[in-house]
């Protein structure tokens, strides 16, 4: 990339810190030798050379298998596992990275396993039936309680304390900023909760709910789908819920989950951030399941047993008379499958450029993530107030603060691994890839090691390694109007042989959301294929 705007890590930081920051990143730090680290890939960068600027491709060779899956994230191995299920075999996972599983992989060190991205899921409900059998595969699933709610290992439930927050010179425990509220805070915070307890007792006259986790069978009232005409912040105005403790909480949920803030977020969005994970009025948040390498320990258990070739770059999908035909260029060169059929597991941007039919379509407002995950030979020392918790978060901080990875093995001594999250809010994805660009490793250790020193003065002492990797097109975004649209509904439709599965079908960014498309895609192609 061409070398804009940065000139000095200084710089850097202030444009995504603050200079408040910047002007805390003393000479003495700014020229002390930064730990040993890397920018790791992520597939962008051979997406661009091949798939968005290659010429016309031709295949040297042509192979056949029953079925071909475009994409090797949660979406495509969760239709490769459902796929197996139904008994098909000759399927063949084609995934344009080195590694698989998208935004949901681990790393690894010889401390502890990592997550690159999304790092839990909620504990699944009764009528989850295919991600308690996922979970009960993995020995997940400890026992089953009277009303068939699946009781997850305690080993996986995230252990106290689960979150706590930085606020001017001191740890917190919770998101919510509780210690110095005023009465009409508190009160504001009792009337959002009310809000909240109303929508998680919401039915319709099928008795669907108005928000649940996957959403595919939630309800499409008129009612509900109002909600997606105005934004998050304007939902709150209406009600006169402007105390800052409970708008900073609402503006770390859009970040956290969507890289939005409340004033671009639809309201059906900000209200399933909340409602989804609650099972009925009063009823405290769904728990929270995760492993030292999040959604990773997810992703290893579904490729396994799966033939997924790395490296592989689709560049056209079209339906033949006798099935599709998918051609792809890897390392060795350009090549053609013959296919029964093919599932398309890519976000919508890459389908719509690569699979005929849908060249050219819209596919929606994708935010960018920069995730680093930072390596120390020890702890700092214990801050003021709450102790060390699994979720880390900054209250004035643009970026989320950090999960610890040696959290739930109850390992609070010693060396660990921190992935430090930072969101681009940002309207424009393409600017903010022209904003970062001649950022390389040094500039982003800094921001990195900047924030952190916020609460810990010392981390520049404790740090061995640090590996940052850029999410270009990280997550699909629920922008006001985008939850309900007639284009948002018709992506997941067949086209002849070719059949879609992602999150992005969806409009979020979920590892139960992408799931659930790979199972309906998997079983789709099954009921075509008997």
């Amino acid at each position: 990339m061409a070398e804009v705007g940065v000139t000095t890590r200084r710089d850097f930081v202030a444009m995504l810190l603050g200079a408040p920051i910047a002007a805390s990143v003393g000479c003495g730090s700014r020229t002390r030798q930064l730990p040993p680290g890397t920018i790791v890939g992520t597939g962008m960068q051979r997406a661009h050379h091949v798939v968005r600027d290659g010429g016309p491709v031709v295949p040297a060779s042509e192979r056949r298998h029953r079925v071909v899956i475009i994409g090797g994230g949660v979406a495509g191995l969760s239709a490769a596992w459902e796929l197996r299920r139904h008994g098909v075999r000759d399927v063949v996972v084609l995934e344009l990275d080195d590694v698989y599983g998208g935004t949901a992989r681990g790393g690894a060190s010889t401390v502890t396993t990592y997550p690159w991205g999304a790092h839990y899921i909620v504990a699944p409900q009764q009528e989850q039936v295919d991600l308690t059998a996922l979970l009960s595969e993995m020995g997940a699933i400890e026992a089953v309680a009277a009303d068939g709610t699946p009781i997850v290992d305690e080993a996986l439930r995230c252990r106290e304390p689960e979150e706590r927050v930085f606020y001017r010179g001191r740890w917190y425990e919770g998101l919510y900023l509780d210690a110095g509220a005023s009465p009409e805070d508190r009160a504001q915070l009792a009337a959002f909760r009310a809000q909240i307890d109303h929508w998680s007792a919401w039915r319709d006259g099928q008795g669907r709910r108005a928000f649940a986790i996957p959403r595919a069978g939630v309800s499409d009232d008129a009612e509900v789908r109002e909600l997606d005409t105005l934004s998050f912040a304007t939902w709150l105005d209406q009600r006169k819920l402007g105390s800052p403790r409970l708008r900073w909480l609402c503006e770390y949920a859009c970040r956290d989950d969507y890289a939005l803030t409340t004033a671009t977020t639809s309201a059906w969005a900000g209200l399933f951030y909340f409602a989804a994970r609650q099972r009925g009025p009063g009823a405290p948040p769904q728990t929270v399941v995760t492993w030292p390498n999040g959604n990773g320990a997810l992703v290893e258990h579904l490729a396994k047993g799966q033939a997924i070739e790395r490296g592989v770059a689709v560049v056209e999908i079209d339906n033949t008379p006798e099935g599709v035909r998918i051609v792809a260029v890897a390392d060795r060169g350009a090549f053609a499958i013959s296919a029964d059929a093919a599932i398309v597991a890519t976000p919508t941007f890459v389908a719509n450029r690569i699979v005929a039919p849908r060249r050219g379509q819209a596919h929606g407002d994708y935010g960018a993530w920069t995730v680093a995950n930072v390596h120390l030979h020890a702890r700092p020392r214990a801050g003021r107030g709450a102790p060390a918790a699994w979720d880390n978060v900054f209250h004035d901080s643009a970026s989320l603060g950090y999960v610890s990875a040696t959290h739930q093995r109850g390992r609070d001594r010693g060396p660990t691994v921190w992935t430090w999250y930072y969101p681009f809010t940002d309207d424009d994805p393409s600017a903010v890839r022209k904003k970062l660009a001649g950022a390389g490793y040094a500039e982003w250790a800094e921001v990195v090691l900047a924030d952190l020193e916020r609460a810990h003065p010392d981390i520049r002492d404790l740090v061995s390694n640090i590996e940052v990797a850029f999410w270009g097109h990280g997550m699909i975004r629920p922008r006001v109007g985008s939850m309900w649209s007639a284009e948002l509904a018709a992506r997941s439709a067949p086209i002849g042989r070719v059949h879609f599965a992602h999150t992005d079908l969806s409009g979020l960014a979920l590892f139960e959301e992408a799931f659930d498309h790979g199972l309906r895609a998997g079983r789709e192609v099954a009921g075509v294929l008997a």
